[in-house]
């Protein structure tokens, strides 16, 4: 089976490169196609990759404002001749899928969300804080892509999705039907302690649709300790309400942020994600989450067991689910052997399995 891997960009490490990490563990010759590849902004093993770039990689100061270059995607995407492959296999959330197959190929698309920018745009510009200008070129190229992302939509044979939260947009925006692979979670970094210590945990990028400030206002009114690790653009604004009982450590190192999830005595998530992996490694650590009810959360927590849920992104909504936490007893053992559901071995073994059965029924 000659197979091709096909990835929006390369120019930051995020969850949808943690996927490109571990298709190359299952295909370690094959080439990744992507339209850039910043390699100062990747991990090291990246750099033992077939990775190929289009054209696109040599356009002037394209990592630096590759943002306004977006009526380029899709031109470099349909440049790649992939006619020598049997699959072409497209990790994307925008451009990726667009590439062009021949007959008799099969083409099979990991979709992280449809187009967020085209088809959630008030959503998106608030999520990145886009400053007038880009708004102005979003709204401009907008018509153009959504009929691009339509069309292309269609030669996709067959579509994976993250969760049922993405499924459903699938359907609602392409019209097609598609199977659930949960993206890959290191869970094997994580373990269980047997050190509780007397404190909450927040783990997130600190930008404002994250919803950090709900949890910092719960737990300014409930002096119970909150450590907060992560940083981004809303830090400066969330210290400056926050009252002492609540710490910032910012970014951590990976040993010290699996210490602070084994041993806190739960994690709080109180944003909405298509899938969410953090409250996955908090469960590998055997420590139970407590999640606003919405998007990939209600895939991965089971109210009760794993953690519980609140049904409103307010600190009253987020309060109450607190003091319910303190009469639960939760298992550490039962949390964890079901964080292993989404481990990165069930991943790769669904996705292969299901890339060799459709290439069978091709």
């Amino acid at each position: 089976m000659r197979i091709a891997i096909v990835h929006d960009y390369l120019n930051q490490f995020g969850g949808a490169e943690r996927v490109v990490s571990a298709l190359n563990e299952i295909w370690p010759q094959t080439p990744i196609y992507t339209s850039i590849f910043d390699e100062k902004r990747m991990p090291e093993n990246f750099q033992r990759m077939d990775i190929r770039t289009s054209f696109m990689q040599r356009l002037p100061f394209v990592f630096r404002f590759f943002k306004l270059y977006l009526l380029f995607y899709p031109l470099a995407f349909e440049s790649f001749d992939l006619s020598g492959y049997d699959v072409i296999l497209s990790s994307s959330s925008a451009f990726a899928k667009g590439i062009r197959k021949r007959p008799g190929q099969l083409h099979i698309c990991y979709c992280y969300t449809p187009m967020r920018f085209v088809w959630r745009h008030d959503d998106y510009v608030k999520q990145e804080s886009f400053g007038s200008l880009v708004k102005a070129i979003l709204l401009w190229v907008l018509e153009p892509l959504k009929k691009w992302d339509l069309a292309t939509a269609q030669s996709v044979d067959h579509y994976l999705a993250i969760s049922r939260t993405v499924a459903e947009r699938i359907a609602v925006t392409y019209g097609r039907k598609s199977d659930i692979i949960y993206p890959p979670v290191d869970t094997e970094n994580y373990e269980i302690s047997s050190i509780a210590r007397d404190y909450f945990l927040v783990v997130s990028r600190l930008n404002a649709y994250k919803r950090i400030d709900v949890v910092i206002e719960a737990f300014n009114e409930l002096g119970l300790p909150l450590k907060i690790i992560g940083s981004g653009p809303a830090a400066r604004d969330l210290q400056r309400i926050a009252k002492p009982n609540i710490e910032f450590l910012g970014r951590q190192p990976d040993d010290v942020l699996a210490q602070h999830y084994s041993e806190c005595r739960a994690l709080i998530f109180p944003g909405e994600e298509d899938f969410g992996i953090v409250p996955v490694e908090a469960m590998a650590a055997g420590r139970p989450v407590i999640a606003y009810k919405a998007g990939g959360a209600t895939e991965t927590i089971v109210d009760g067991k794993t953690g519980i849920f609140f049904k409103e992104q307010t600190p009253a909504s987020l309060i109450s689910a607190i003091k319910r936490f303190q009469f639960e007893v939760f298992n550490q053992q039962e949390i964890r052997e079901h964080a292993l559901m989404f481990s990165k071995d069930i991943f790769k073994r669904r996705l292969s399995d299901f890339v060799e059965q459709k290439l069978k029924e091709a």
